[in-house]
Parts: C-alpha cells; structure tokens; sequence
C-alpha cells in the first residue's frame, strides 16, 4: 500500500494528472465543435503541461531547477526531462499557424513565471493576476489551439465556448487559492487574501452561473451540450460549497483537477446514445 501511494503521489506531484485534465479538455473542444485535430498537438500539449507545471512549481529561478539536492525533486526533474523530448517530437508535426499560438501562449506563461516587471517578481506575483493568467493560457491552449489545427472559423461558438473555459478555470482555481491561503505571500494579493474565503466562493458560485446560462448564447446548441452543462453546473456548484480552507490531503490535487476528465466522459457517453 505504501509503494502505491508513492506511485499516486508521484502521479500528481509530477503533474501528469493535470496534464490528462488538459488533453481532456482538448477532446471537448473536438467533440463539441465536431472537428478533427491533429493528434499531435494533444500530446504535445499533454507533455508540455507536465513540463511547465513542473518548471514553475519546482523552478522559478532556473538554478534551482538545473541544481536540485532532494531526491524526489531530482526524479521528477528526470520524468520531466523525458517528458521534454516528446514534446519536442510531437511539436515537429505542428502547423505554422498552430506554432504561432503556442509562441504566444509560451510568452504569456514564461511572464507568469520569469522576472520582467520592475516592481514585482512575475506576473504570477502581481496583484492578484495569477488566476486569471493561468486561466487564458489554459483557454488558449484547450480551445484556440484545436481550432487552428483544424482549420475551423473562429465562429460565434467558438468565442463562446474560449469564454466558458475561461470561467470554467477559474472556478476550478478557486479552491487552490483558498487551500494555498496559509502559504502565499501575502504580497501575492490573491481573491481569497483581498476578499477573504467567503467572498472568494461567492464570486466562484456566480462564476458557475456565468458557465451554465452562457450555453444558451449559442447558435448551435445541441441537447448532449445542455445536458453535460447542466450536470457540471451540479459538480461545480457543489463543489464551490464544499470548497474551505483547511482542506483534505487531495480535495484540490486530485478531485478538483479529475473534473475536466469526468466531464469529457459524460460527453463520450452522451455521444454513444
């Protein structure tokens, strides 16, 4: 049991959970809009998820992430630096018009975590910004990148469903800003340190009815996308209640980052009947 729990741990802490919440939420996209991406920008993304997440979780200055003394962090460095080279070969395969979303999203995410402003750290330290970027780049990334592989317009559903997963990440970032309350920086200004825990769900709940209702702005709206809303509208609300500071070991680390994953199996599923 101990050596399994390794392995979990290991799982998350290597961020290969959030990388399948990612190439999940690629195949919404693909299933919503009904088009067809190339398969290598899903694994390019899921890899380079793992990548990014590790670089800025174990490395925001660069000597720490080259200069790693912990055991553990060492074997994480190694599974990223493998994760590195498959990435890079899938990138190969890659539009130019794809290639040129990515540079921007890599810019926005390099702000996030490298130095350029002359009073603050990084974006990621200025003002309360963290969630909000972090959410673009996810957007970006799961909605704007499928759609430029294919070669789909950027239609009025389109902007719709970039807006829905904007939302749809804060929300999701939400208990990680309040489960990170007792460690953050203070000069981080994070929502639940500006406006306190309370607050802070209060937004994430009328974030949640933003997500649902602006399915209706739709032009083509299908019954299987009104009812996989409809039961995430259920999971997220439940889960801005259940949502405190004092969290359990994986409240936010497994159960919150397994939502993107359950929602595209209830799309598959629709879809079989």
């Amino acid at each position: 049991m101990k050596s399994l729990k390794g392995v979990f741990d290991f799982y998350l802490d290597a961020s290969v959970h959030v990388a399948f919440g990612v190439l999940a939420l690629v195949g919404i996209t693909v299933l919503t809009l009904n088009i067809s991406v190339n398969e290598h920008l899903s694994w390019f993304l899921f890899f380079g998820t793992m990548v990014c997440y590790n670089f800025v979780k174990y490395g925001v200055e660069a000597k720490k992430y080259v200069l790693v003394a912990n055991r553990y962090h060492k074997n994480i460095q190694f599974f990223s630096f493998i994760a590195v080279g498959f990435m890079f070969y899938h990138a190969y395969f890659l539009t130019r018009s794809v290639w040129i979303g990515i540079l921007v999203l890599a810019f926005v995410s390099g702000l996030y975590a490298v130095p350029v402003l002359p009073k603050a750290k990084n974006l990621r330290s200025w003002g309360g910004f963290k969630i909000f970027i972090v959410a673009l780049v996810w957007m970006g990334a799961t909605v704007l990148l499928p759609v430029l592989s294919a070669g789909h317009p950027f239609s009025w559903d389109v902007k719709v469903i970039a807006f829905q997963r904007f939302v749809f990440v804060l929300i999701l970032l939400i208990p990680f800003e309040i489960r990170d309350l007792t460690y953050d920086d203070p000069e981080l200004k994070t929502l639940p340190q500006r406006y306190g825990v309370a607050n802070t769900k209060v937004f994430g709940s009328f974030m949640v009815l933003v997500f649902f209702f602006t399915t209706f702005l739709k032009d083509d709206l299908s019954t299987v996308d009104v009812v996989s809303k409809g039961l995430l509208f259920l999971l997220l609300g439940g889960l801005m209640y259940a949502t405190k500071r004092n969290q359990s070991l994986y409240f936010s680390s497994f159960w919150v980052e397994l939502i993107p994953i359950a929602w595209y199996m209830v799309l598959v599923g629709l879809h079989w009947f």
